[in-house]
């Protein structure tokens, strides 16, 4: 079994990068004690927590803003899923959601049921952004209006020196019917070393 992977930096301070992207400013490093890691149930330490699967205004209404709980995504089933900082930012519109399109077949290959990517936005932003990037055919995306699903994972990072407001770490993680079998987390919003597609296609 891929052993987790856990880095996170102790500075909270970020600052804008002339390429559009985000960096922690530096900092001394050290371990965090996520409340997620190998072996935990991801449904269990997200209690009465949904998620709200990405979708037009109008299918929002007619729904009535349903939500979607998480043993609904991840009981029974193998499922790749990333977070990130937010839609139309730059490295993950530019690396971090086309490197999971781009190996779509190679996680069905390794019977990969859903690859998943969840952001704190609001469900209709990231419907639109999805279809910009031409990947909700590959990708099913979902919601984290709140943050209440990072909060729960200890995922969730203050990006407000971006103007991001409350949002989170860039990460990625496998999980097998609920339990999480491996966790990247990166030390930089910024960084795209152990988040990508063909880093977490190595752990499965």
């Amino acid at each position: 079994m891929a052993s987790t992977i856990l880095r996170r930096t102790s500075c909270s301070a970020v600052k804008p990068m002339a390429t559009g992207g985000l960096q922690i400013a530096a900092a001394p490093f050290r371990a965090f004690a996520a409340k997620v890691e190998a072996g935990t149930d991801i449904v269990a330490a997200a209690p009465d927590v949904s998620l709200q699967k990405a979708r037009s205004w109008d299918e929002g209404v007619s729904s009535n803003f349903a939500t979607t709980p998480l043993k609904d995504i991840f009981r029974d089933k193998r499922v790749v899923i990333f977070g990130l900082p937010g839609a139309y930012t730059g490295v993950c519109s530019q690396q971090h959601v086309p490197s999971y399109k781009n190996s779509i077949d190679k996680f069905r290959a390794q019977k990969v049921d859903s690859v998943i990517c969840v952001a704190v936005n609001d469900p209709y932003v990231l419907n639109a952004w999805g279809e910009k990037l031409q990947v909700k055919d590959a990708i099913e995306f979902y919601g984290d209006f709140d943050g209440s699903f990072h909060k729960s994972l200890g995922l969730e990072k203050d990006l407000s020196a971006a103007l991001l407001g409350p949002r989170s770490h860039r990460w990625s993680a496998f999980v097998v019917d609920g339990k999480v079998k491996v966790l990247n987390v990166e030390e930089n919003p910024s960084d795209f070393k152990v988040s990508g597609a063909e880093h977490i296609l190595k752990q499965i």
